[in-house]
């Protein structure tokens, strides 16, 4: 039979949109809801500057091809984000604004500046932000104009006098300050945007011209980075070069506030080259995003905060090496605290018997702790090898600095090949104790990075399990190398799945079990936790199980390609998505072999990219009891009845019943850890 797939770029879309619904949650706190439409913008403009190239550029050949438009995905992801940003605009403007007044909190949107507190918000003008502006000239200027992308415009009409007119691009410089201005006056918040302080002193701009027209606009552009196939010099040094152009590139949105005259909206299209496709009507503010920052502070209106759990099996005179050789132990952030994770690093930098650290790095913190040990560790003599993923997106230049650091203090830095990224998250550690070669390792399905731990759900097993740590070291020895084989090594995965290797074979293989045990009229089943979901070859064997009788529960949080509960295909396959305080980040895959289940955890999600193009790791969990907690914590996400969506055959996000008892799973799991002895 001929299988059907859902668009991978409108299932996205579909999945900002739950976010979206949790702005218009009743049930959350009103900043909560407020950071989820920061949330909600954030990703919008990832995805117009990430996605809607190559949708563009798939519109450009169905119009070769003369497709119908309705078929047409750009058209789709058109009509889908015009209707999110109008619910967008209604729950803030109807809804979270007026909650925020309730509480003495008072936003202005699209407001005059109140007359007891304009003193101040003038001085501010003057004192703070008029250093910052730079009227530049749309037609005629003396300097050219290139928006910058993602940056905040006016276009300013101005009249001359009765017949001349001139339009001027002014900038509005939050780059530079705070997108917000807080003022108390009289018991009350009042909060100003930027833009509203430069909006109103205009005429202390342009003092002898008539201000016709005041219009806000901002330019999203293309932010892939060419890299060379045939580039002879560093990786680094070209990354870099292409990191100078990132914000040249093409315009996949022109996004503008409503009531720009056509002559002028023509004008700025044909001065700054915008496709017609690209041109967006949205509201009188944009960069949206910007709310994560808004400046309240009453708890209140915030999640109650839940404290990391603190692991105190491992006590402050054992090694935590020592801890790992006992047995193999798992860390659930941010439920659990990060300590342990770092303690790792730091005990391996200033433990005399360790003499190597390997680790591979894709996303770390700004002012990485993590990295700081290994810096501190290869200044000490200690042998560290570090893969880091130059390639990571929009983290290069944070990967570029620590690299830097990393090779100016000794440490081997290790770059991945032009067509391949390195998303495994795997450490080790190579220890000589009494004259023995011992190792420990790390194996996650998340960064090692502490600040996104805060609020990423991520699982992180440390084991000293010989079969894996093989492996782990043969890992390395190939990354270093480049090489499948050579003189002295054969690199080969039994127990780790590997892509590249063996991932895909091996995941296939394990769907086929479970299609053969349904086929024979035994009990079946497969459980998978995902990030985003694509590769149509998975796809397809999930297919292939549904309709051998196998039951197939997912979670899959963002993209989706997977069309659930079709009759004949995909009848057994049920999906949910779950959006909450924290971002489900944790990759977990659970297979019912014939009642002894067996459960896999990693890095890889089941995209092209993943299973093509990248090196990923996911690793068995042999330990028993790590098995039926992780069992456990997804059995208890299957039963959110409070944060979790069903998505249906349209990939719509249908709400679950609220049936007692309620389970909402985020919490549910920080309940079940709190009573674990940690």
């Amino acid at each position: 039979m001929e299988y059907s797939f859902f668009d991978r770029d409108l299932s996205w879309l579909l999945f900002n949109e739950r976010i979206l619904m949790e702005a218009e949650s009743e049930e959350l706190p009103v900043m909560e809801r407020v950071n989820f439409l920061a949330i909600f913008s954030s990703n919008l403009d990832e995805f117009y500057r990430v996605r809607m190239p190559v949708v563009m550029a798939l519109h450009k050949l169905n119009l070769l091809n003369k497709t119908d438009e309705s078929e047409d995905v750009l058209y789709k992801a058109q009509q889908l984000v015009e209707a999110q940003q109008n619910r967008f605009g209604k729950v803030f403007t109807d809804r979270l604004i007026p909650l925020l007044k309730e509480n003495n909190v008072n936003l202005l949107f699209n407001e005059r500046i109140p007359a007891s507190i304009a003193d101040r918000v003038s001085d501010y003008f003057y004192s703070q932000v008029l250093a910052f502006l730079q009227p530049i000239d749309l037609v005629g200027g003396k300097k050219q104009f290139f928006p910058e992308n993602n940056r905040l415009y006016f276009l300013v009409n101005l009249g001359l006098d009765k017949k001349k007119e001139r339009s001027v691009i002014l900038n509005i410089p939050s780059n530079q300050l705070p997108r917000f201005f807080s003022v108390n006056e009289d018991g009350k918040q009042y909060i100003i945007f930027l833009d509203d302080i430069v909006r109103y002193n205009l005429g202390k701009i342009f003092k002898t011209e008539e201000i016709k027209g005041c219009y806000s606009f901002k330019i999203t552009r293309d932010a892939e980075l060419e890299l060379k196939d045939d580039y002879d010099g560093d990786v680094q040094e070209q990354i870099e070069k292409q990191l100078l152009k990132r914000d040249l590139g093409l315009a996949t949105r022109f996004l503008h506030q409503p009531g720009i005259p056509l002559r002028i909206l023509h004008l700025i299209e044909d001065k700054l080259g915008v496709q017609g496709s690209s041109v967006v009507e949205g509201g009188f503010y944009h960069n949206l995003k910007d709310l994560m920052s808004l400046p309240v502070g009453i708890p209140s209106l915030k999640y109650t905060k839940w404290p990391p759990l603190v692991n105190r099996q491992i006590s402050a005179d054992e090694s935590i090496f020592d801890y790992i050789d006992k047995g193999d132990c798992i860390f659930h952030a941010p439920y659990q605290s990060y300590n342990s994770i770092l303690r790792f690093f730091n005990e391996a930098a200033i433990d005399e018997n360790v003499e190597e650290i390997s680790v591979t790095l894709y996303r770390v913190a700004s002012d990485s702790r993590i990295v700081n040990a290994l810096i501190s560790a290869a200044q000490s003599g200690k042998k560290v090898r570090v893969l880091v993923e130059l390639k990571a997106r929009f983290d290069e230049a944070n990967n570029i600095k620590w690299a830097k650091k990393l090779k100016a203090a000794g440490a081997n830095i290790i770059y991945s090949d032009k067509a391949i990224k390195v998303h495994a998250k795997v450490g080790l550690v190579k220890r000589l104790v009494d004259g023995r070669v011992k190792y420990a390792g790390l194996l996650a399905t998340g960064n090692f990075n502490e600040s996104t731990a805060a609020f990423y759900t991520d699982h992180i097993m440390m084991t000293a399990n010989p079969q894996l740590l093989r492996e782990m070291d043969l890992l390395f020895i190939y990354l270093a190398k480049k090489a499948k084989s050579a003189e002295g090594y054969d690199i080969d995965f039994k127990y780790l799945l590997v892509a590249q290797f063996n991932l895909q074979s091996k995941f296939i293989e394990l769907i086929d079990r479970e299609i053969e045990q349904a086929r024979k009229g035994k009990p079946a089943g497969i459980t998978i936790k995902l990030n985003n979901l694509e590769e149509r070859v998975l796809i397809g064997k999930l297919y292939e199980a549904s309709q051998a009788g196998v039951k197939i529960r997912m979670i899959v949080r963002s993209i989706c390609c997977l069309i659930p509960g079709v009759p004949g295909m995909s009848e057994n396959i049920t999906i949910r998505r779950i959006v909450d305080r924290y971002l489900e980040h944790g990759r977990i895959f659970i297979f019912h072999n014939g009642g002894n289940q067996e459960v896999f955890m990693g890095s890889a999600d089941w995209m092209n990219r993943n299973i093509y193009r990248r090196i990923e790791v996911c690793f068995p969990v042999y330990d028993e009891r790590i098995r039926n907690e992780v069992i456990a914590m997804l059995d208890i996400q299957l039963a959110d009845n409070v944060q979790a969506v069903n998505l249906n055959e349209q990939l719509q996000n249908i709400r679950v019943d609220k049936t007692e008892p309620q389970v909402q799973s985020q919490r549910a799991i920080y309940e079940l850890l709190q009573q674990k002895k940690i």
